[in-house]
């Protein structure tokens, strides 16, 4: 009748993974998704046109410049009824709002909101009736354009621009006449780079100087773009600077409203918004000496984070330039690096990123070689235990050594077990005796235990691994697996593995060991394949060089 019993077992466990698949589908199709509302349909201006407002009103809305004062009206004409121009280009798509000259939505084209073949394209900035996430830019001060009382109008040349093929950059201009003072706000679009750049061109034809600064900054809710569900570490959702005394400073929205962050001043510098795979970042001119800051805006769920470079002067009948830069993109570090001192660090790998930084250049490297994200990491997986070969075999070495006492521990504890003082000697008098250290088995895997975490972020941190295959049915490592065969092959390497581990001598924690294949198994069926693909893979590797130690030393090694 075993045969019988065995059969119902297998049966029982049948339907327990299907409705496990049942549920697991309920949760992904019951998740929050992006919001892909269309700007168009809801176009609001967000500051009056140059009209009056209650005093205070939007104070908080722009950030302050020394010695300001008022500057002249800018006359507003409807000449054109443009509000939103579209911008294409090979990897982007904006939309600029004329009401300020603010970007307002951005679609990244090469990385798509989810894998099926009729997926849009991922929304990073966007204004709508739920969500908040502009970036903003003007100029404040003597002659500065944006005022507490409102922002400009600004004209443009067609409703719509597109990089052509052939064509290295793209051009976008929007004039204002202030007086006889001619101002362009100019965007400029590079092929294949997610950096656009931000130049105000001032033409003084008047007789008196002209002074402002320029600002630029994110306005953003708190809302979290994370979508499904995971059970691994959560990515970190917030703001983040450079600034003197460190290299890298990041806040929360809760640490901002707290807390605000008020100009901090930095010669070069740059200020972004950072999530998982994503990040938005204003960086200004690398020359000059600009102050940031990170606020709340009054009670509201809004959060501004921005940067003020210092005022430039136009002398009458001269031309003059303000600059600065506008990074919305996937946080690829080695262009991140390129843009500005400490950028790159938005890729955020934790205190270990010393670690973690070259365990990503040889990933990079091997997938460079093999053209596969999933095999690459397979390959570090094994470059990884070559190279702590010698300290695993250690470790091994000593947990067959302990496995190969349990019987004498056994009658030990047979002879002994009312006595713990005894017992206590006696197995010490043994490990001397056999030259066995109880701890040598645990020290080895402390030491790996750093490159280990560092790996798993630098898996959960790369973009690159956002809705790349491997093989079969896992055709993105950035997810779960979506049919949890690779947690069940890893919970059953590490039940293998505990097999070639001697047995603990507590029943308590006996007990425990064997309910970790369990757990494990149960909490990597939400980690991202990609990292349990590397779980897994270790845990191959790690049997196959622990069987053959312990046949070893408990086999042939027994006959000393």
């Amino acid at each position: 009748m075993d045969w019988q019993r065995s059969l119902l077992i297998g049966g029982m466990l049948v339907v327990l993974y299907m409705l496990f698949l049942e549920w697991s589908n309920y949760q992904e199709a019951h998740a929050p998704v992006v919001d892909n509302a269309m700007v168009e349909e809801l176009v609001i201006p967000e500051l009056p046109i140059r009209a009056a407002s209650t005093p205070g009103s939007n104070a908080s809305e722009l950030p302050m410049v020394d010695d300001e004062s008022s500057p002249p009206v800018v006359e507003v004409t409807n000449e054109t009824n443009t509000r939103l121009i579209k911008v294409s280009t090979d990897v982007l798509t904006v939309l600029i709002d004329t009401h300020g000259g603010d970007i307002v939505r951005v679609e990244l084209l090469q990385h798509l909101t989810d894998l099926d073949k009729d997926s849009s394209p991922f929304i990073l900035l966007n204004r709508t009736s739920t969500t908040t996430y502009v970036a903003q830019s003007g100029l404040l001060g003597v002659n500065g354009t944006d005022t507490q009382s409102g922002r400009p109008l600004f004209k443009v040349s067609a409703e719509q621009f597109r990089l052509q093929d052939g064509q290295d950059s793209l051009q976008v201009n929007l004039t204002l006449e202030q007086g006889d003072v001619n101002i362009t706000k100019q965007f400029t679009f590079n092929r294949s780079d997610y950096l656009v750049e931000l130049t105000y061109q001032i033409d003084n034809r008047g007789v008196d100087d002209w002074k402002a600064a320029l600002y630029g900054q994110i306005k953003r809710d708190s809302h979290d773009p994370s979508v499904g569900n995971s059970m691994g570490m959560k990515p970190f959702l917030g703001a983040a600077l450079t600034s003197e005394d460190e290299n890298y400073v990041k806040l929360d929205f809760e640490e901002i409203a707290d807390d605000p962050f008020e100009k901090v001043t930095v010669v070069g510098g740059w200020v972004a918004m950072v999530q998982h795979y994503f990040i938005s970042a204003w960086v200004p001119d690398q020359q000059t000496t600009n102050s940031f800051d990170l606020r709340q805006l009054g009670n509201q769920d809004l959060y501004m984070l921005g940067f003020t470079s210092p005022q430039v002067t136009v002398a009458a009948g001269e031309q003059g330039e303000l600059k600065a830069a506008f990074y919305v993109g996937p946080k690829d570090q080695y262009r991140l690096e390129k843009i500005s001192p400490y950028l790159d660090l938005t890729v955020d790998y934790g205190f270990l990123w010393w670690i973690a930084k070259p365990l990503f250049w040889v990933l990079y490297q091997l997938h460079e070689i093999l053209g596969n994200w999933g095999w690459s990491i397979i390959f570090l997986t094994v470059m990884i235990k070559a190279a702590f070969f010698k300290l695993s075999a250690t470790s091994y070495r000593s947990m067959a050594n302990m496995r190969k006492l349990q019987p004498e521990m056994a009658r030990l504890k047979e002879l002994y077990g009312d006595d713990r003082q005894k017992m206590s000697k006696e197995t010490m008098d043994l490990y001397k005796r056999e030259k066995v250290n109880p701890m040598g088995g645990c020290l080895p895997i402390l030491v790996q235990m750093p490159v280990f975490m560092a790996l798993y972020w630098v898996l959960l941190e790369s973009v690159e691994l956002r809705h790349t295959p491997w093989i079969l049915w896992i055709q993105d490592l950035s997810v779960k697996d979506p049919y949890f065969v690779l947690p069940l092959i890893m919970g059953v390497s590490m039940f293998i593995q505990q097999r070639l581990n001697p047995t603990p001598p507590d029943p308590m924690q006996a007990k425990v060991m064997q309910i970790m294949p369990i757990a494990f198994t149960f909490f990597f069926m939400f980690f991202p394949a990609g990292l349990v693909l590397y779980w897994t893979v270790n845990n191959g590797l790690s049997i196959i060089q622990q069987w053959i130690i312990t046949r070893k030393i408990t086999g042939a090694g027994s006959k000393k």
